[in-house]
């Protein structure tokens, strides 16, 4: 089984028809569906018809109670807190296809106590650096990668956010993974520039990173070989590429805890967020 330790909020997708007009109206369509980090990975290792927990913190209302129904709903085995009220994102879609993303994460970072049996059955635990920035989540976080590491859980660690980093120091966080020691380390080709040379094989301790850059293909990064491209595939008509990463990563981690190698799991990652570029976009 796979976990995943973090953020389960709702999305609000707003598609813009055309530039926004200031101080009047501009039309729109608007999507309301679940979202987060965490809980975007845990939905796609389900689709893929792999085992998967999500472990987070979400509010105490309705909105919260609609949006564990949908997980459960997609097969995902659940450790939910609840307290607080339920994050919201605003995703802005401008008519050029350029994403902007404003940010509420409500109780997502309240998640507090950990208890050693949420990891039970696990192989494999994902931790978005969402869930690495915000208390109590991150004492949370850590202390179960902790545990992980004594227990021989695999850990993966996505970069997530190039401005969360920003915002937190990129020396801050470089050393928190350093601590942490992640297997698998995920990035875009913008976090990997925020982070710098600190990704190459050796300085984190992960055994494979790998740098997505959208289309272009990803870069396999392992102690000892050379850097290994992988293509991805081409898609018609995007409109809406949010999840993909999140999709990425499933896909890579299924792959892994099948016996593929990291190049071949890439490959299958790549698949993934195909498949969710095309549902967004409505392919």
């Amino acid at each position: 089984m796979i976990g995943t330790v973090g953020d389960l909020v709702e999305d609000i997708v707003v598609r813009l028809a055309g530039p926004v007009r200031e101080a009047s109206d501009t039309s729109t369509v608007v999507v309301r569906r679940r979202g987060g980090s965490a809980a975007n990975v845990a939905v796609s290792v389900a689709r893929a018809g792999h085992a998967v927990r999500f472990i987070g913190q979400v509010g105490d209302d309705v909105n919260s109670t609609v949006l564990l129904e949908a997980l459960r709903a997609e097969g995902v085995d659940v450790v939910a807190r609840r307290g607080g009220r339920t994050g919201t994102i605003i995703v802005l879609l401008d008519h050029l296809g350029d994403r902007t993303m404003l940010t509420d994460r409500g109780a997502c970072t309240a998640l507090d106590h950990p208890e050693p049996a949420w990891l039970d059955g696990l192989t494999t635990l994902h931790v978005p650096v969402y869930s690495l920035v915000g208390e109590p989540l991150a004492r949370t976080a850590a202390t179960m990668i902790g545990w992980c590491h004594q227990r021989g859980i695999t850990v993966s660690i996505d970069a997530s956010s190039s401005s969360v980093i920003d915002a937190f120091g990129v020396d801050e966080l470089l050393a928190v993974l350093r601590d942490l020691r992640p297997a698998v380390f995920l990035c875009n080709e913008m976090e990997a520039a925020t982070l710098g040379a600190a990704i190459q094989p050796g300085p984190l301790g992960a055994r494979v990173t790998v740098v997505k850059h959208g289309a272009a293909p990803a870069v396999v990064l392992q102690p000892g070989t050379d850097p290994v491209e992988v293509p991805a595939l081409s898609i018609p008509d995007v409109r809406d590429t949010t999840g993909a990463g999140d999709a990425f990563a499933a896909g890579f981690l299924v792959a892994l805890a099948a016996g593929s190698s990291p190049i071949a799991a890439a490959s299958l990652g790549h698949q993934s967020a195909a498949r969710s570029i095309r549902s967004a976009s409505g392919g």
